[in-house]
């Protein structure tokens, strides 16, 4: 079918020439795409000429992949020819990356740009067929080519039918060599068949060919926008289909016309702008048009440049404490940022080094900071790197020679040469004037340090040290004296000593006289702090002449004594040996071999013997029960130094005990060992009986039986306990019972049958798991008895003062009704109290009168007396009251006065005025005593008195009323010294 005329439709592409390579300022690096995984790439490195030409032969090359450094052999994988790199049998997974190379020499490291290796590689197309499609004659039509997945750049043809048919290009068919796809304007019957697209990679030069394609359906697509780098040629498709074929124009959209360099004879499908620039951006338009109608389309171009350097840092040579600025600018858009390196690493701002906007600045240069820096410009586009050496020449001004070097005849010297200098250069030597001459025992080493061994008089005199490089030269001097040795006149000895003795340790010398000597002293290598005590509480002195003393020596100060000798020239030391005699060391492994219920044996180990032979052994032992530790009796009585065993006698039975052992020598007796495990005698039946068997009391009817518990340690074995038996007085046959309690300390009988306070026979016995024990003697104890029967009569009761009142009443006849009256007890209480919580108070014996104390003062107390015993209180006496006098005067005295005149102290004082709660005065008592006597007590009327005392002693006095209701409040303390004086108040 033939279709009618239509307007054009078009379709705008961007073909942007790419390059496979990256360009580097230390190095270029091509990155090259093989077509096969095992072929060899060689990556050619160029170092620029301003990196010093004549010293290549010494700079070190190193490579990073990814920013992980290569590990370079001969031979290998990686590998090095020159500075260039070899990769052989490529691997795709393996060797794909960016890749950087680092070049070292003397002056410091630098660093390339980065350079990208990629693999080709070109896929089959994965639709093995396409649907057939229909289009009318006259329509416009796109074949879509859809390249299968790749690496590198690709070109685009089509056959049409069959091979070598291909589809050529006119006015009328395009081919996009930026999509692949075919576009026929105006469809004529001689187009139809089949298309087939061909694509071909142009690194690896293989070729593949997609299923064929019958008309598809019609896809346009543009771009917006399209970025341009600076100089690089860009192309602008623009194809439209329609009929009659429409015809293509371009134009600028701000109206500016297209310079020379663009071809406008060849622009029609394609608009190619090369050597793109700043002025070359804006929004460009592709006009199709045929007489149907017209059709625009429109793209903008943004231009964007790498960076690319203006002003760069040069070499520069500067002294030390100088201060460096360089500076780096670059233009790009967009606007560079800039970072500097130091021997190919990243500098960051310090206290001296500043680095900012492209600006890098140093305070204070010091030798460290020599070395390659390099100023890295970039944007997201790329980076340019440019670089300077900061070299230094021979300086000493900070390390010069020592001005006096000292050495010993015989001995060895190194005289340190350490100019600062960068590149570092040679060093000579010179001695007086000439140079000097190497030797056996004078030698220049690799560092530029002279040494000479073995040094003799002749050695001595001035030294120069000449530092050169290719930036100057300087020197330094110094002197070598020479000295006589050191040495210890003294030989090295052992010394013996006894515990607590002390002891001189000798360290004489010959030396250099015109030299000072140091001594210092180490005690098993430990250095001894004189005129303090050290470690192990070590007491020395030193002497004049080097030699020091131990005083009071222990054990622990056995060991080696060294005396250390040094001069400005030489050191010297010599040990001495000190052995300490001492009582021995604590026996170890004791054992206990075998326990019966008295006896224990035991073995043990010998400690050291502190140089002095053990003469004896101790056995000590104890219990959960003794204190701390006891001397045992052992079989032999006395366990000699050559015995290991003993057995240990008169042990208590059933029993836990530890053991220790002591050794002594002829010195004295040492500290003792550690315990043995606890070790338990073996039981028997009990021997001993409680003690203080007593009792009585209790209620009616009672036998009360007391006694002591028989101690753990003397029980002889588990199941402890006690066999109480008792009978009447006069009785032949004895009643007993058993308390299974080890802890128990009474038994009650009861029985209804006996009479108050009846005297009973009573013997407490022992038993245990192994056995009964004996009785203990018998002893008489008393029934209980019943309480007394009446009440005391005549009670009578008086207030004393505010707080006292006494009780008097008369007492109960004694008889031999067994109601025994072992005292009274007094109930008191005030009338606000109930008879409940009255107070108590008992007297002892018969006794008829008591006072009560601590009471209230104009307080009414009830009071009732009862007499008691064992078995309790009687009934009460008839209750009786009294009330309490006022209270004594809560003022104290004030305003007292005092005087001394003719032996005398004379006292004045303010009447004291009582409250009207309060009782009435009626006299005031004067406390006084010197520091040595006990108070005295003079009582009077008035408020003076006159104290006949000697004035040659201090006095300290105090003065209360008193009155009914006892003494009141006393004045303040008055002091009155020796020295007699006029009036004074207090």
């Amino acid at each position: 079918m033939i279709s009618g005329p239509s307007p054009p439709f078009i379709s705008f592409l961007l073909k942007n020439n790419q390059m496979y390579k990256s360009h580097s300022s230390s190095c270029t690096v091509e990155c090259f795409h093989c077509p096969s995984l095992y072929c060899t790439l060689l990556i050619y490195m160029l170092i620029f000429l301003h990196l010093f030409i004549y010293l290549f032969i010494y700079f070190f090359f190193r490579w990073k992949l990814n920013g992980t450094e290569i590990n370079l052999r001969s031979g290998a994988h990686y590998s090095l020819s020159g500075g260039n790199l070899r990769i052989s049998h490529l691997n795709k997974d393996q060797d794909a990356g960016t890749y950087q190379c680092l070049a070292s020499n003397s002056f410091g490291t630098i660093v390339s740009r980065e350079a990208s290796l990629t693999f080709a590689y070109l896929e089959n197309f994965k639709t093995h067929r396409r649907s057939s499609v229909s289009v009318r004659e006259g329509q416009g039509v796109v074949l879509l080519c859809g390249p299968p997945s790749h690496s590198g750049d690709l070109t685009f043809s089509w056959i049409f039918n069959e091979y070598p048919t291909f589809v050529k290009q006119d006015t009328r068919r395009f081919i996009s060599q930026e999509t692949g796809n075919l576009y026929i304007a105006k469809v004529e019957p001689s187009d139809v068949g089949n298309y087939t697209c061909v694509v071909t990679n142009t690194v690896t030069k293989t070729r593949v060919q997609g299923p064929p394609t019958p008309l598809p359906k019609i896809e346009v697509q543009f771009p917006e926008v399209v970025h341009v780098a600076k100089g690089s040629t860009v192309k602008l498709e623009c194809f439209a289909l329609g009929n009659p074929v429409p015809s293509i124009n371009w134009r600028r959209m701000d109206g500016v016309p297209f310079p020379r360099k663009v071809d406008m004879r060849k622009a029609s499908d394609v608009l190619e702008i090369p050597y793109f620039q700043q002025e070359d951006a804006g929004t460009y338009e592709c006009v199709a048009e045929n007489s149907r109608g017209m059709n625009t389309v429109k793209g903008k171009l943004s231009f964007y440049a790498p960076p690319q350097l203006t002003d760069k840092p040069q070499d520069v040579q500067k002294l030390i404490d100088d201060s460096l600025v360089w500076e780096c600018k670059a233009t790009g858009k967009p606007k560079p940022s800039y970072r500097w390196m130091k021997n190919g690493e990243n500098l960051e701002s310090t206290e001296r080094i500043q680095v900012a906007n492209g600006v890098l600045s140093i305070s204070r240069l010091t030798l460290s900071d020599t070395g390659m820096y390099q100023c890295v410009a970039g944007n997201k586009h790329g980076e340019v790197y440019s670089n300077a050496e900061l070299p230094v020449a021979p300086d000493f001004s900070h390390n010069q020679l020592r001005s006096q070097t000292l050495v010993k005849v015989g001995g060895d010297v190194l005289i340190e040469c350490k100019p600062k200098m960068s590149p570092w250069g040679v060093i000579a030597w010179r001695k007086g004037s000439e140079p000097l001459r190497e030797s056996s025992r004078v030698s220049i080493l690799d560092n530029g340090n002279l040494r000479i061994w073995n040094v003799t008089k002749s050695d001595a005199g001035l030294y120069t040290c000449v530092a050169r490089n290719q930036f100057g030269v300087a020197s330094s001097t110094g002197t070598v004296t020479v000295k006589e040795p050191t040495i210890i006149t003294t030989q090295p000895s052992t010394l013996d000593v006894t515990v607590g003795e002390s002891v001189v340790l000798p360290c004489q010398v010959s030396h250099d006289p015109s030299l000072e000597l140091k001594f210092t002293w180490f005690f098993n290598e430990q250095l001894i702090h004189f005129g303090s005590h050290v470690r192990n509480d070590l007491q020395v002195s030193q002497t004049i002449h080097g030699d020091i003393m131990v005083r009071n020596i222990q054990l622990r100060h056995a060991g080696k004594y060294t005396c250390a000798v040094q001069t400005k020239v030489d050191s010297i030391s010599i040990a001495v040996d000190l052995v300490v005699r001492g009582p021995p060391a604590p026996p170890t492994s004791i054992h206990v071999e075998e326990m019966t219920d008295t006896t224990g044996s035991l073995s043990w180990r010998p400690g050291p013997d502190n140089h002095s032979p053990i003469t004896a052994y101790t056995i000590q032992a104890r219990t959960p029960f003794s204190l701390g530790w006891q001397a045992v009796t052992t079989v032999p009585e006395v366990v000699g130094g050559h015995r290991l065993t003993a057995t240990v006698i008169d042990l208590s039975p059933w029993v836990e005990y530890e053991f220790r052992v002591l050794a002594s020598n002829t010195i004295g007796t040492g500290e003792p060992s550690k315990p043995s495990k606890q070790a338990r005698t073996k039981g028997t039946s009990p021997k001993v009986t409680p003690a203080n068997v007593s009792g009585g009391g209790g209620s009616r009817s009672e036998l009360v039986i007391t006694w002591e518990p028989v101690p753990e340690e003397l029980q002889n074995g588990p199941g402890f306990g006690y066999v109480v038996a008792f009978r009447p007085h006069g009785a032949t046959g004895w009643m007993q019972a058993a308390v299974p309690s080890a802890e128990a300390s009474r038994y009650i009988f009861k029985n209804e049958s006996i009479q108050p306070f009846s005297p009973f026979h009573v013997k407490v016995g022992v038993y245990n798991n192994f056995g009964e024990g004996p009785f203990g003697p018998v002893t008489t104890i008393y029934s209980a008895e019943e309480e007394p029967g009446r009440a005391p009569t005549r009670v009578r009761a008086k207030s004393l003062s505010a707080s006292e009142v006494e009780v008097l009443w008369k007492a109960l006849p004694w008889n031999a009704s067994k109601k025994r009256v072992l005292g009274y007890e007094l109930r008191y209480w005030s009338r606000s109290e109930k008879e409940d919580t009255a107070s108590l108070q008992r007297t002892v014996g018969n006794q008829t009168s008591t006072i009560i104390h601590g009471l209230r003062g104009s307080t009414t107390y009830y009071i009732t007396v009862r007499a008691y015993n064992t078995a309790g209180t009687g009934p009460p006496s008839t209750t009786v009251n009294v009330t309490t006098k006022k209270p004594p005067p809560s003022q104290p005295p004030v305003k007292v006065m005092w005087n001394t005149s003719n032996s005398k102290i004379i006292l004045n004082w303010e009447q004291v005025k009582a409250l009207e709660n309060e009782s009435e005065i009626t006299g005031y008592k004067v406390l006084y005593k010197n520091r040595h006597s006990r108070p005295n007590i003079i009582e009077t009327n008035t408020t003076s008195v006159e104290l006949a005392l000697p004035t040659d002693e201090d006095y300290i006095i105090q003065i209360k009323p008193f009155g009914e209701g006892g003494e009141g409040s006393s004045s303040r303390q008055i002091t009155i010294p020796r020295i007699p004086g006029q009036w004074r108040a207090s």
